[in-house]
């Protein structure tokens, strides 16, 4: 019966883990409106970019989005390993409890 407990757990860390996909997805719609606005400022030669507080701005938030994309992958990557290994673990719990009833029987 620990293995429903295990399962509890690991539905608890796709929970998780769809949370923080769903953040990532965020963070990647915040970048390419970015990007956008960095293309649009790009093909204005009128403006001198590396003095622009805006462009400067934008190049910044680039940056921070570029490490919490970072961030949030890694932290998916690793809910998938702890999410594999506990449903390895439900499933042998499951074959050793058939096992146990088949000879105890």
């Amino acid at each position: 019966m620990s293995f429903l407990a295990v399962d509890s757990q690991k539905c608890l860390l796709i929970l998780q883990r769809n949370q923080v996909q769903y953040e990532q997805t965020l963070v990647m719609n915040q970048a390419n409106i970015v990007s956008r606005e960095m293309g649009y400022y790009t093909s204005d030669d009128t403006i001198d970019l590396d003095n622009d507080p805006y462009y400067i701005q934008l190049q910044q938030k680039e940056e921070y989005l570029e490490s919490r994309q970072d961030s949030l992958e890694s932290q998916i990557q690793l809910l998938d390993n702890e999410i594999s290994s506990l449903k390895t673990m439900v499933n042998n719990n499951i074959k050793n409890s058939c096992g146990l009833n088949l000879i105890g029987s």
